[in-house]
This record gives structure tokens, C-alpha cells and sequence, in this order.
């Protein structure tokens, strides 16, 4: 019932709210979704753009349902920008209906080659969403974006550009570092077990293999069997960390670490891994630079 209060409201506020808002304070006017999307546009837009993120940290973006609050700075934007590839998954409705009534939406999923893609039977999209771990990917991402805000606000495309070009280097340095951190962690340990399925581009990209308890979306739940299975993994390849992440409740690998350690083989919770949403605000893990290098510290420091 909610969901239909909410679409009506989609349609009607459609309805009075077609032109742009930008000429009330100069700025343009964007929505971003998750924290990492909302972290690049602020380093791409500056102080030139006003941005309003409808997540905040540890927020899980599957499962994350629009408020009406949502939805008036949703049709109040110029812009709005999301995952794609059904990552807001109970956004999407929202979304299509957004653009059937003209509102520019734009999905940063579109700069990536399906081809690039790695697939999934098990989600509705078919392809795995969480291509932020590909530092690769997120650079082709800040050029789409960078060209999208200059197509939308030309008045400072110069601003873009230039900050656009200096988000991709941060990103450069950062790919190097990270790299230097895993080559000391020996190739047969570079395995990496965690709640659920966000880290394969990760693994794909950066040499590890990895296996999530629950699927790629966290909509669906882990069962006896998959819990069986993933410890007996575990204590096969003699795995000695395994990792909870920041937007999935603790329970899960707890369940998973109880089976393995009953077995006799001792497996230790590694840490928190930051996942689907970003630190803290104000936090060096509430960027995507300081996230990804706490994600990787954390990471090569347990399984060594």
C-alpha cells in the first residue's frame, strides 16, 4: 500500500515539477543514491553542485526502500544519479517512473561494457551490481558522470573537468597502492570469504578468489546447506579469516564461523569489511579512496 502511496505521489509531483530548479541558487541539483556514488559527484562537482544522498552509512542499498521525503528531493533534482543493474532494487519502480516523465536519471552502470560484466542467475538483473571494486570501473564511471554534469550544467564544465581529472588520479595512486599492499600477501592465501557476494570484481581485479555466504543481492538468505558447504571450504583450502561487512547483519558469518570452528579448525572473524555504503561521514573510510585502502589493510593483515 505504501509503495502505491508513493508512486501516485511520483506522478503527480511529475505533473507540476518539469522545469529545472537550478535557477534558484545557481546551483544544479542532484540526488545520488549510494555513498559511493555520492562521494564521487561531490569530487567531481565541487561547491558548484548541491548534492542530496538518500543513503547514509551502512545502508543497505538491496533493500532500501524510498521514504516520501525520498521521493520530493527526488523530483525537486535536476539530476538524479544511482547504481543500476538493480542494485536499489526497490527503487527501480521509481526510477523508470521518473524518466517516463522526463526527469533526466541516469544509472553509472551504463559506463561499463556489458561484456565487462559478471553475471548471475541468481539476481534480477543478471549481472552482478557492485562494480565500484574495480578501481578500473570506477574510473570510467567518473569520466561518464564528468561528462554528464557538463552536459547538464555547461556553465561550469570547465569546473568538471578539471576536478574530474583530479578525482581519476587520486584513483591512479590509489590502484597502485593497493596493489603494493596485496603482492604481500602470497597468491595461495589470497582467498576471501565474506557475507555475501560484493567483493568478485574485487577478486576478478586484484587476484583473489572469493566466496560469499549469501548471494550477490542480500534479499536472500543463507541456508543450513550453504553454511555446510562454505565451511567445509574453508577448512579444506585451511582458511584462517573470514570477514562480516558493515551493511549485513553480523549473524550470518557468526553462523559460519561456529560450523567451521565445531569442526576443529580454528577461523577467526578477520573484520569488518565496508561493503554496500561507505564510514562514517567525516571519516577517511567515508570516501571511497579511505574505504577501499581500509578494505584492503584489513584484509591482507588477517589472512597473512
Amino acid at each position: 500500500m505504501k509503495k502505491y502511496i508513493l508512486l501516485v505521489a511520483l506522478l503527480t509531483i511529475a505533473g507540476c515539477k518539469n522545469k529545472s530548479n537550478k535557477d534558484t541558487n545557481g546551483k544544479l541539483k542532484v540526488v545520488t543514491t549510494t555513498t559511493m556514488i555520492t562521494d564521487m559527484v561531490q569530487n567531481i562537482g565541487g561547491d558548484v553542485v548541491e548534492i542530496q544522498g538518500l543513503m547514509g552509512s551502512g545502508v543497505d542499498p538491496h533493500l532500501y526502500k524510498a521514504s516520501e521525503g525520498d521521493v520530493s528531493k527526488l523530483f525537486n533534482a535536476d539530476l538524479v544519479i544511482y547504481g543500476g543493474l538493480h542494485l536499489e532494487g526497490k527503487l527501480v519502480e521509481i526510477f523508470e517512473k521518473m524518466e517516463s516523465q522526463g526527469k533526466k536519471t541516469v544509472a553509472v552502470a551504463d559506463a561499463i561494457d556489458k561484456s565487462e560484466l559478471i553475471s548471475s542467475e541468481f539476481f534480477a538483473s543478471n549481472y552482478d551490481p557492485h562494480i565500484w571494486f574495480n578501481i578500473g570501473f570506477w574510473k570510467k564511471i567518473t569520466l561518464h558522470t564528468t561528462e554528464i554534469l557538463k552536459e547538464q550544467d555547461p556553465e561550469h564544465a570547465n569546473i568538471f573537468e578539471k576536478n574530474g581529472a583530479a578525482y581519476i588520479q587520486k584513483l591512479d595512486a590509489l590502484e597502485t597502492e593497493i596493489r603494493q599492499i596485496i603482492e604481500t600477501l602470497p597468491a595461495d592465501k589470497r582467498i576471501l570469504v565474506t557475507a555475501h557476494d560484493a567483493f568478485n570484481y574485487f577478486g576478478n581485479a586484484y587476484g583473489f578468489e572469493v566466496m560469499g555466504l549469501q548471494g550477490i543481492s542480500t534479499a536472500t538468505e543463507a541456508g543450513v546447506q550453504d553454511v555446510q558447504e562454505l565451511s567445509n571450504f574453508i577448512i579444506e583450502k585451511k582458511i584462517k579469516a573470514i570477514f562480516v561487512e558493515s551493511s549485513v547483519p553480523r549473524r550470518t558469518i557468526e553462523a559460519l564461523q561456529s560450523s567451521v570452528n565445531s569442526k576443529g579448525h580454528d577461523v577467526i572473524i578477520g573484520g569488518s569489511l565496508y561493503s554496500d555504503a561507505l564510514g562514517n561521514k567525516g571519516t577517511a573510510e567515508g570516501t571511497y579512496v579511505g574505504m577501499f585502502l581500509y578494505n584492503v589493510n584489513t584484509i591482507v593483515n588477517a589472512l597473512k
